[in-house]
C-alpha cells in the first residue's frame, strides 16, 4: 500500500479459512452504517456533510450502541468514523456467526422499524418511543417524509414540546388518533432508513480501512475512541492539510 498508493483502501468484515480466495466462510462482523448525508431527519441543509449533521449522526450512533449493549447484551463494539458518517462494528462471538436473516431482524429492533403491537414488549416499546421522540424533536419542517403532509408536519412540530416530558397522551390528543397512527407509521419507516440495512445483512461486505483516506472528502477513516469528545474536523483531518493551514 505504501508504494502503490491506492486511491482507496477497504477491509472485509468476513473471516474465512481461505481468505485469499474468499472461501470457507467462518463468521462476519455485524455492522451498522450511518451516513450523515443520508439521514432522513437532520438539522442542516448541507449538500455533503458538515459539523452539524456529523454531530447528529454520532449522537444517533451512540443511541444505537446503548441499545446494542443494554437490550442485546453486546459489548465488543467499535465506532469508526468513515469519512461521511460512522460505522458500528460488532465483534461479539455469538453475533458474528448469525445469518443475514437474523441480522435483518436485529436491525429492525435496534432502529425501531416496527410499531409495537402491544404493551407486553415493554422494552421494545420504550426503545421505539425513544427513536420517535428523537425524530420529532429534530424536525425542522423542511423534511419530505412519506405519510406526513404539511399540516401534520406543522402540528407535530407545534406540539412536540409535550415529548420533552414524555407526555405521549397529551401529544396524541393534540394530533388526533388517526393522524397519530399515520405519524407512527411514517416514523417507523424513517427509523429503518437512518441506517443502511443492506450493509448490516451483508456477510461479505467491505468497509473503508481505518487509517485510510476518504478521497472524496479528504478525511481519514479513524476509530472513535471517545464519542463524547470526538471531533472529525480535528481528529480525522490529514496531517498535511493541518500543516498547510
Amino acid at each position: 500500500m505504501k508504494y502503490k498508493s491506492p486511491f482507496a483502501a477497504y477491509i472485509s468484515v468476513a473471516f474465512y479459512n481461505n481468505p485469499r480466495r474468499r472461501e470457507d466462510w467462518l463468521k462476519s462482523e455485524f455492522v451498522f452504517d450511518v451516513d450523515a448525508k443520508d439521514m432522513p431527519i437532520r438539522s442542516c441543509n448541507c449538500e455533503n456533510v458538515c459539523k452539524t449533521c456529523l454531530n447528529e449522526a454520532l449522537e444517533f450512533v451512540q443511541e444505537l450502541v446503548d441499545s446494542l449493549n443494554d437490550d442485546l447484551g453486546l459489548s465488543n463494539i467499535h465506532i469508526v468514523y468513515s469519512g461521511r458518517g460512522y460505522h458500528i462494528r460488532i465483534l461479539d462471538k455469538d453475533i458474528m456467526e448469525t445469518s443475514s436473516e437474523l441480522r435483518g431482524e436485529l436491525v429492525k429492533y435496534v432502529t425501531g422499524a416496527n410499531i409495537p403491537k402491544n404493551s407486553i414488549s415493554l422494552g421494545y416499546t420504550n426503545l421505539f418511543n425513544k427513536r420517535v421522540k428523537r425524530n420529532i424533536l429534530h424536525l425542522t419542517g423542511h423534511e419530505k417524509i412519506e405519510g406526513i403532509n404539511p399540516k401534520l408536519m406543522k402540528d407535530t412540530i407545534k406540539n412536540s414540546y409535550f415529548l420533552n416530558d414524555n407526555q405521549w397522551g397529551s401529544f396524541q390528543g393534540r394530533i388526533g388518533p388517526i393522524r397519530y397512527k399515520n405519524l407512527l407509521n411514517a416514523m417507523a419507516r424513517v427509523n429503518l432508513t437512518a441506517v443502511d440495512a443492506k450493509v448490516s445483512i451483508d456477510l461479505k461486505r467491505i468497509l473503508r480501512l481505518p487509517s485510510s483516506l476518504h478521497s472524496k472528502v479528504s478525511m481519514k477513516c479513524v476509530e472513535v475512541k471517545n464519542p463524547e469528545t470526538f471531533d472529525p474536523f480535528k481528529e480525522a483531518v490529514p496531517k498535511f492539510i493541518n500543516e498547510r493551514k
